[in-house]
């Protein structure tokens, strides 16, 4: 993938673009912004170099909470869906998303695509059958998912805990495991009932998955993570929910659908599909043919890496259409350093911050700090309401504001017949094919740092020249006024360059500016005896009381919810959906941390693991206990040399079944991966089984 320069016309690319999914199930809050409004800039940029980029997406539609919200509200299920669509698609529309289409996976499009996939996952052998027990309501007559149980954790009694991991040792487990469980859904206890499944098998792909996820198409950090999972062993993954179910029912079947994760990224292809029976200029097969020579690309948070980066391309490969050209994960977004929190009143919905701010802070705020890593973003007010106040006010407003007066009354807002600055206007056109650069790798941090330096540069000059002494005097009224027009030539240059971050404020811009266009490429030259229309403030500077307002807001909001939730009005249809999961919680505290049990250990064995790329077999000597773990350190250490050597374990962590064992605790590491990685303990005086405080 090349990036022209500014002064030539690149080849044309026909690009694809998605976000993941928003459950049709609750508002779109600030964490989910940080995807949209990431993606959103990188369609802008494509679009304004111009490239044919098309972003579509849809409201994730279907599953058990769904259902369930829909029963406890006394409406269907689509009429919930439409109203909540309803409600995503303004959210989205004054973040400034633009979407070229916004459709639902409970659509047609999406029913077709799912049965046809199915139908060849099927006919090529990708398909089994078989008899599983499952946890049963028999009040509500329905099988349970893991998150519609709770009861105590097997491994530490902790009470209140999901049906498939403790929140609070953090050990995973089956629902048959869990103790004392019951029903979320009625308070019953379940029972247990056997059914038929359906499962797709995900081995059969292990050596094409291999190759793709090595192949370009991730972020170094994501394939190497996904390298745990082929190490751990790739597992037939189980497509089929039961009735009553709110989604497709799987062909052939009475009372089975299609599990959400199944047809939900399929609702990317469904969207698009539904953007092309309505384009003339669109060939759906274009993009999703094997050999199609069309982009595609998936923007998505890092907790559903598993599903987009193995199970996705999978089933499209096994479904014989194109994978995608690259998965871009990112982190997830805290707020003042920590997970937004509801307890906090840090869980803020995006509606909670339209009724007060303006969207174009969040906009360039989340571009200052999004880099083409997935490290967490932090939303820190103290820091937005700087940053956004000193870059977008204190500089880019105050260059046309301090040069646009001064045209419009004196000149009669006719800029200077010629450029009086000529290599410094060529400078900032040129800084643009390193800033465009910078936007086709998504180092949004970087392009904004490049284009407030060039602003700086800017104010300097104007402060250098000081045109408001030479406008005193006629014999220098003309100086003043090739000062004032270079500076909004300059400005001109870097809205250009931050329109894909600021739409509206660009807008505002090329209206006071009237210029008919703002694209990429069309800086090459000044404007000269061009005449400006009157100057209107673009942006006015953060004010803390209205950041109050939005937290008092978001309070309020909160406290509402859990009355209404205690009352009986909530409950299960909290649970986040598959596409956007939601990681947002609590941070521990600290007598939950103080759970990890951490012991000096003593490597008594360490030996290599047959078929295992990264993996070592360590036996370990807690002092009259050994256990067997296995770590992903063979680039780092050769067994030889850790015999006899102390670590550092997690003694009390769940065992986990793997292909080659069971690993019966953690060793604990530092570093950044490769040779650079460090799990011995200094020996100075600690001995096997030895807390470590």
């Amino acid at each position: 993938m090349s990036t022209a320069s500014n002064t030539s016309t690149p080849a044309r690319r026909k690009i694809l673009v998605t976000s993941a999914l928003p459950y049709a199930n609750g508002a779109i809050h600030l964490g989910h912004m940080v995807e949209y409004i990431q993606t959103d800039i990188w369609v802008r940029f494509q679009k304004m170099r111009g490239h044919q980029c098309l972003y579509v997406c849809a409201d994730d539609a279907h599953g058990t909470p769904i259902m369930l919200r829909a029963e406890r509200e006394g409406i269907t299920p689509e009429e919930l869906i439409a109203r909540v669509k309803k409600e995503h698609e303004a959210d989205f529309a004054a973040f400034a998303i633009g979407f070229d289409n916004y459709h639902s996976t409970h659509s047609e499009e999406n029913r077709e695509l799912a049965e046809s996939i199915y139908l060849r996952l099927k006919e090529a052998g990708h398909i089994a059958v078989r008899t599983i027990k499952q946890a049963y309501d028999p009040v509500k007559e329905m099988f349970l998912p893991d998150r519609f149980l709770k009861g105590e954790c097997p491994r530490c009694g902790a009470k209140d805990q999901y049906g498939d991991n403790c929140e609070v040792c953090g050990a995973t487990y089956s629902t048959a495991e869990l103790k004392n469980p019951v029903s979320v859904v009625s308070g019953a206890t379940p029972v247990e009932k056997e059914s038929e499944h359906y499962f797709f098998k995900l081995p059969d792909f292990e050596a094409m998955l291999r190759d793709w996820t090595h192949g370009g198409h991730l972020q170094a950090e994501v394939a190497n993570k996904l390298d745990e999972w082929f190490e751990a062993g790739l597992q037939e993954w189980d497509i089929s929910r039961d009735a009553p179910y709110f989604g497709f029912r799987i062909p052939g079947t009475q009372d089975k659908y299609f599990y959400v994760w199944l047809d939900a990224p399929m609702g990317y292809f469904a969207s698009f599909k539904n953007l092309c029976a309505h384009r003339d200029d669109l060939d759906f097969d274009e993009y999703t043919r094997p050999d199609s020579d069309t982009e595609l690309y998936h923007f998505i948070g890092k907790d559903i890496i598993y599903f987009h980066a193995l199970f996705w391309p999978a089933v499209l490969h096994g479904a014989g259409l194109r994978t995608p050209t690259a998965i871009f994960a990112h982190g997830f977004l805290t707020v003042n350093g920590q997970k937004m929190s509801k307890s906090r009143g840090t869980f803020i919905n995006a509606r909670a911050y339209l009724d007060h701010l303006n969207p174009e802070y969040l906009r360039y705020y989340f571009a200052a700090k999004l880099t083409s890593r997935i490290d967490d973003l932090d939303l820190s007010f103290d820091d937005f309401t700087a940053r956004v106040n000193a870059d977008l006010v204190g500089k880019m407003v105050n260059i046309a504001s301090r040069c646009a007066g001064y045209i419009s009354k004196k000149c009669d807002g006719l800029l200077s017949a010629t450029c009086s600055e000529p290599e410094l206007y060529q400078r900032f056109v040129d800084a643009g094919e390193q800033i465009a650069e910078l936007y086709e790798k998504r180092e949004f941090s970087h392009a904004m740092r490049e284009i407030m330096a060039l602003a700086d540069v800017a104010n300097q000059y104007i402060d250098e020249q000081k045109p408001w002494v030479l406008a005193k005097s006629e014999d220098s009224a003309q100086q003043a006024q090739d000062v004032y027009s270079t500076g909004l030539n300059l400005f001109r240059v870097l809205m250009t360059w931050l329109k894909p971050v600021l739409p509206a404020m660009a807008g505002q811009a090329q209206d006071f500016l009237n210029i008919g266009s703002m694209d990429w490429h069309d800086c090459d030259k000044p404007l000269t005896h061009h005449r400006i229309d009157r100057f209107k403030p673009l942006m006015t500077r953060v004010e803390q009381e209205k950041i109050d307002a939005m937290l008092a807001q978001t309070r309020s909001e909160l406290a509402a919810h859990a009355a209404a939730e205690a009352a009986g009005e909530g409950g299960e249809a909290a649970e986040p959906g598959p596409l956007q999961a939601d990681p947002i919680s609590d941070t521990i505290g600290f007598d939950d941390f103080a759970r990890i049990d951490l012991r000096i250990a003593r490597i008594q064995k360490a030996e290599h693991v047959d078929g295992a790329d990264k993996l070592l077999r360590l036996t370990l000597d807690l002092g009259g206990e050994t256990r067997n773990v296995f770590a992903g350190i063979k680039s780092a250490y050769a067994p030889e040399d850790l015999e006899g050597k102390l670590t550092v374990m997690v003694a009390n962590l769940a065992p986990r079944k793997m292909r080659f064992g069971v690993s019966e605790g953690m060793v604990l590491a530092a570093g950044p991966g490769g040779e650079a990685l460090w799990i011995l303990h200094p020996d100075d005086g600690a001995q096997p089984g030895m807390r470590v405080k």
